[in-house]
């Protein structure tokens, strides 16, 4: 490798810093959010405006932490320049993929973990390729690699797992008891306490713990920080508590919302100071390397013993980062896209569930069941009725004056703050690179199995996506490793090629994972129309599920429309786009039903009438969607296993079917879009027509199957198809019915009533 292409490696580090900025805030953003917001403890520009300055204080506080990538994983005394720079490299091109991989499916992952296997993964490379061109050499692989530095980090890691996990649900269990889950009237009498001990806790490990981290503190104010803790810590408990108590009594304010903001900016700078080292660490010990190298007689084959002592990083270096990372935080879209993730996993209440259930999570949750069941067994039932008591919440808690309520409640969102921000603070100041979003993800899982968010309706969904993005961190390591080893091989033996080789890549793959994201949030932007965000008046609540159904009508016209022609010319490509529509169409399904729900609970009790044409609603929509789901899968897999065609009678017959089926749907369609009833006589009179038409094409079928021209498999098809129309006809002509009942027309003709489908 030349002294040029030494210059075009560090150029290229420092431009990948600014990419390792923008993915890796994008991944852990919803370390520091996700309390704030899924509890909505402020508006969002508010918390973000308090996170921003958060982070812009911590970068000052991670001076320490940049040793790490210099010297925490391998010997750099060990390697040349042009070696390190190599390694560099490769855990830059790595990491900048891996994060944005995570990013585009919303998983949080670990940017510590993700740069330490990346280091161990491309120092192995180099490690090896020395030991095989120095045969002759005393050195071993382990001498290369800081094997017992390594090993520590991933068991801190691992071990900051299940401290975060019992921490958050013991701490989240203490403050439920004492406060229940009405919270506000307990905290008038001692609420100002409990938020002293918290911003004690926050403000001792930020400010006290991660003091000797910061480039602006000169030794002898640290050490007088040091040695004044416990007096420093009564002063910041006495002055919160007093604070706090004037805000309940005089100004009546809820303290936990000041709480919340004040742990957001905590946990927001440690972050920073925790995190900064994933993202400019590596090339900060680039720089460090290739200055070192030049300023001595021989920079090609020096070694870099000298990146093993202290080099102090300039606080304008931070800053200019953090102010890369507070822009990202306000531009990237798939920042929210991650956030939400941890959000769905520990709402209070059940909703649309992100994960389906794997046995994995059933035997887990099964699990635990017996094992509460034999402990409230053994318990004295007294016991049990007292903590029932103060930790369920009751029906009056779930009611927030009819609109869209928090995902979890201010009291959880400060437990999370105040504990993730406690255990992310005390590893920061020892130096030790754990993971600020394993930390935070299981403080939030924990508190909120303390809290029973995952109830029997919830629990193995909730337990699935916790497995899932646990796996994703057993595979960041994993692929990690993997990548950062076949990259570091390719730069060494492939020299500037192989740069631009995987430069290339890298672009492509981004590319490629924007238009992916792009594509998500287009379909969940489609899926938000259909969500009720306000169930307050009766009549405009109804208006509103017509508008929904209208559009589930139009999407499944259109979809069954191409679907068909797609089985008619065996394009096995576009029934497979329709396949995977199938569980779009069940999620906006599920949606409209559960809106139903809530439209239920404002019908008094007594309206039995308007409660069964609901029913009537769920059940008609249900048997809708078993009909396109079964037609798509089945015209799928026809095709999918080649089978043979459908005959030109069949499709013609079919064609005939379809178009009548279709005319119904579009018309039932625009009766609820246009709040408007059409002649009920007419679509009745149009779905008489198609059963008598099925029933003639099916009197056909039986003579092409005595003929033997229509296989079994094909006749199967052709029945469940046909059928499958008449269905789905008659559930929308009912639905039709329902609305008639439920919105009639103004001068009251037009009824739909006693249309005889059966």
């Amino acid at each position: 490798m030349s002294i040029e292409i030494c210059y075009v490696i560090v150029g290229m580090l420092i431009l990948f810093a600014i990419f390792d900025l923008i993915v890796g805030v994008t991944n852990d953003a919803v370390n520091f959010l996700n309390s704030s917001i899924g509890s909505k403890a402020a508006p969002f520009k508010i918390i973000m405006l308090i996170a921003s300055v958060g982070i812009l204080t911590g970068v000052t506080f991670s001076a320490g932490m940049m040793e790490v990538a210099r010297k925490g994983i391998f010997h750099p005394e060990l390697f040349t320049m042009p070696e390190l720079l190599t390694i560099f490299l490769a855990v830059m091109i790595t990491d900048i993929l891996l994060l944005d991989l995570f990013n585009t499916y919303g998983l949080p992952t670990s940017t510590t973990v993700s740069i330490v296997f990346e280091l161990l993964g491309s120092a192995v490379a180099l490690s090896m390729i020395k030991l095989a061109a120095h045969t002759d050499s005393t050195l071993g692989l382990l001498d290369y690699i800081n094997s017992t530095k390594a090993i520590t980090i991933v068991f801190g890691i691992l071990l900051s797992i299940l401290v975060a996990f019992a921490s958050g649900a013991t701490v989240q269990f203490i403050s439920r008891l004492i406060f229940t889950f009405n919270y506000k009237r307990r905290l008038k009498y001692y609420g100002a306490l409990w938020g002293g001990v918290a911003l004690t806790v926050i403000t001792f490990f930020i400010l006290i713990k991660g003091a000797k981290g910061a480039t602006f503190m000169d030794p002898h104010m640290v050490t007088w920080i040091k040695s004044h803790s416990l007096l420093l810590m009564g002063c910041i408990f006495v002055t919160s508590a007093v604070i706090l108590q004037v805000l309940i009594s005089l100004f009546k304010i809820n303290i936990l919302k000041p709480i919340v903001l004040v742990g957001t900016f905590a946990l927001a700078m440690a972050f920073a100071a925790n995190d900064l080292v994933n993202f400019i660490g590596v090339p900060l010990a680039g720089l460090n390397a290739f200055k070192t190298a030049l300023a001595s007689s021989d920079p090609m084959n020096i070694t870099m013993g000298a990146l093993g002592g202290k080099v102090h990083t300039q606080t304008f270096i931070m800053l200019i980062a953090g102010a890369i990372m507070v822009i990202t935080l306000w531009v990237s879209r798939k920042a929210r896209t991650v956030t939400e993730t941890e959000i769905s996993l520990g709402q209070q209440d059940e909703g649309m569930e992100r994960f389906e259930s794997v046995w994995l999570s059933r035997r887990i949750v099964n699990l635990f069941y017996s094992l509460f069941t034999a402990v409230n067994v053994i318990s004295p039932p007294v016991i049990g009725r007292v903590i029932a008591q103060r930790i369920n919440p009751t029906p009056e808690d779930n009611h927030v004056g009819g609109k869209e309520k928090p995902s979890f409640d201010l009291l959880r969102a400060s437990v999370n703050l105040m504990v993730a921000s406690a255990v992310v603070s005390l590893a920061t100041s020892l130096k030790l690179p754990l993971s600020t979003t394993y930390v935070t993800f299981m403080v939030a899982m924990g508190s909120s199995f303390s809290d029973q968010a995952w109830g029997r309706e919830s629990a193995v969904y909730r337990v699935t996506g916790v497995l899932t993005v646990i796996g994703g961190w057993f595979m960041t390591a994993f692929i990690a490793f993997i990548a950062s080893f076949i990259a570091g091989n390719i730069i060494y033996y492939f020299k500037m090629p192989g740069v631009v080789g995987l430069m290339v890549f890298v672009f492509f793959m981004i590319y490629r994972n924007k238009k992916r994201h792009e594509g998500n949030e287009k379909t969940k932007e489609e899926i938000t129309i259909y969500h009720l965000e306000e169930v307050e008046d009766f009549q405009s609540s109804v208006s509103a599920t017509f508008d929904h159904l209208a559009l589930h009508l139009q999407g499944m016209r259109l979809s069954l429309g191409t679907a068909f022609d797609a089985l008619f010319q065996e394009d096995l490509d576009a029934l497979r786009e329709h396949r995977r529509k199938v569980k779009q169409f069940q999620v906006r399904s599920n949606i409209i039903i559960a809106n139903i729900f809530k439209v239920l609970r404002l019908l008094q009790r007594g309206d039995h009438k308007g409660s069964f044409n609901y029913y009537q609603i769920i059940r008609r929509l249900q048997k809708l969607n078993d009909g396109y789901r079964d037609t798509v899968i089945r015209s799928t897999r026809h095709v999918a296993n080649r089978h043979k065609g459908l005959l030109p009678a069949q499709i013609k017959e079919l064609t005939e079917i379809k178009t009548e089926f279709l005319y119904i749907l579009e018309q039932v369609g625009i009766a609820f879009n246009k709040k408007d009833i059409v002649d009920c006589q007419h679509i009745a009179a149009r779905f008489h027509y198609l059963r008598d038409l099925v029933d003639e094409y099916n009197a056909n079928q039986i003579a092409r199957i005595r003929e033997e021209s229509s296989k079994t498999r094909l006749s199967i098809m052709y029945y469940a198809i046909s059928g499958n129309c008449v269905m789905m006809a008659k559930q929308t002509v009912k639905l039709l019915e329902i609305f008639n009942e439920a919105l009639p027309s103004e001068n009251g003709t037009n009824s739909c009533r006693n249309l005889h489908l059966d």
